[in-house]
């Protein structure tokens, strides 16, 4: 389904191209991942016992993994792989040369370039027939194209290791099986976290899976499959009923509703995502960073950033802020990158004027936070802050789910109080069931710190007394040993039931 910015449409189901049709990729909460795909590779991977053996595998793996919802993109993959890999081989070979800056500049151009033409073609050629048909003239006849799914993820690693090679912070890889493996690893392949070769160069031929390295990955993988499954799935009920109504329908009470459900149901999506490619990753023997960090909890829209998908943040931090000047510029100059930093981080997560203004809004506010507002703001008691930078990102999530400007408009008057719905057809008292309330009270204490805060404060006791808890070495003992397999199950159940459940970072 096409929108009117030549976009897919952001509906439930399963993502769709620009023409309509479903990928039908392999995701994490699926059947054929858990019970067929991940223990084939999970026993190739243990078999198999050289690391080159194991890594052919793993790349062998990811490559199908990608032709499982993109068998004619595979060759994209297969072409950004060598063009980084032999461009890194290049940039090595000429540092310290005149020339190597401009074969960098012809690397980030050409990973921009093929980003741009298969994520923002449709957007720019949609906004110039708005234009020429305003001022008299024929549209232009563009056949639309298809968003390759993952694409904004791998290209970001890929110009990570360009750059980095270039900059000396990370030593080139002359193994193309190594290469290929870094740029398509699967289980962080098609929604983060952004990887880079820095942090995990060592691993691709010195990783060791140790029993309780991979326990610690089942353990994640599981917390995350049930975030995903249990939390964001329930909460995405009642997201997607309210804003696929008519702005004519909301009510003020439906509008915050909807707002809230949403807001968790992108973080337990998207935070449960990087908690199964994090335990996958474990699971192999690999150590992927943290992508959030409780970003619920924070006190201000310049610490949500740093706790929200810390991959991308600390990406566009290092590669185009601090470029740009970072903060050694003056107040106007340091405003202006830090504004056009965020303009262009909602334009990374799609080509659509909503999320242009997600990420000015964002950066407004950031630049905000860096005046007297932000003085003025820490000096306010922390349940008003928190109350603060809740409300702003919970308005910014608004722009975010919306298909097009005037729908969040109209989401955010009727939230404000505005609302010309009679509730007749639907009201908030109807979305607030029994598993709402249940899912609502459990991500609440779930968004936060509270049961890390705890289990630190356990073993910090136990050091330093000397004296283990036995109240909490057996709630450990049954959370591994009853709740995580009880959790696992649910969720099966919850998959048999044929739940739909597509990841909404899968559209990015």
């Amino acid at each position: 389904m096409l929108s009117q910015n030549g976009l897919t449409g952001r509906v439930p189901g399963l993502p769709e191209n620009d023409f309509g049709f479903p990928l039908l990729a392999m995701v994490f909460s699926s059947t054929v991942f858990l019970f067929l795909f991940l223990p084939i590779v999970l026993l190739g991977h243990t078999i198999l016992r050289a690391r080159w053996q194991q890594n052919l595998w793993l790349l062998s793996a990811s490559l199908f993994f990608y032709a499982w919802g993109e068998p004619g993109y595979v060759a994209l993959m297969i072409f950004s792989i060598a063009f980084n890999y032999a461009g890194g081989r290049i940039v090595d070979r000429l540092r310290g040369r005149r020339a190597v800056s401009w074969v960098v500049g012809g690397m980030v151009a050409g990973n921009l370039g093929l980003l741009f033409f298969y994520k923002y073609a449709n957007f720019l050629v949609d906004n110039l027939n708005i234009l020429l048909t305003a001022m008299g003239h024929s549209p232009l006849h563009f056949e639309a194209v298809p968003l390759p799914i993952g694409i904004s993820f791998f290209t970001f690693q890929a110009l990570s290791y360009v750059v980095d090679v270039y900059r000396g912070d990370a030593a080139v890889q002359r193994n193309p099986l190594r290469f290929g493996l870094y740029i398509s690893l699967f289980p962080q392949l098609i929604a983060g976290p952004i990887v880079r070769y820095k942090d995990v160069d060592s691993q691709f031929c010195d990783r060791v899976v140790s029993r309780a390295l991979f326990a610690s990955g089942v353990r994640r993988f599981v917390i995350g499959l049930s975030k995903k499954m249990v939390l964001a799935n329930a909460f995405a009920v009642a997201a997607d009923r309210v804003f696929g109504l008519d702005a004519s329908q909301l009510t003020t009470g439906l509008a915050w509703t909807g707002a809230l459900a949403y807001a968790m149901q992108i973080y337990f999506d998207f935070s449960g995502y990087s908690d199964m490619a994090i335990g996958i990753g474990r699971m192999l023997g690999f150590r992927f960073l943290e992508n959030f960090n409780y970003p619920y909890i924070a006190v201000s829209i310049r610490d949500f950033w740093r706790r929200w998908h810390i991959s991308l943040s600390n990406w566009f931090r290092d590669y185009l802020y601090i470029p740009l000047g970072g903060n050694r510029k003056s107040a106007a100059r340091i405003g202006f990158n830090l504004v056009l930093v965020f303009v262009l981080c909602g334009f990374w997560h799609g080509a659509s004027w909503p999320f242009l203004l997600w990420g000015l809004y964002h950066g407004l506010f950031l630049l905000a936070e860096r005046s007297r507002w932000g003085d003025w703001l820490s000096r306010l008691p922390r349940v008003a802050q928190h109350g603060y930078t809740g409300l702003v990102v919970l308005i910014g999530w608004v722009f975010f789910r919306a298909e097009t400007l005037p729908e969040a408009l109209a989401f955010l008057r009727a939230m404000a109080g505005w609302a010309h719905g009679d509730g007749i057809a639907l009201n908030s008292l109807m979305l607030w069931t029994p598993e709402l309330l249940i899912c609502s009270v459990v991500g609440t204490v779930a968004a936060t710190p509270f049961f890390s805060t705890l289990a630190r404060r356990i073993d910090a006791s136990a050091r330093n007394t000397g004296k283990h808890v036995f109240w909490a070495e057996a709630a450990a003992f049954l959370i591994d040993v009853v709740a995580l397999p009880m959790a696992l199950i649910y969720c099966t159940m919850l998959l048999a039931s044929g739940t739909h459940n597509p990841f909404i970072y899968f559209r990015f």
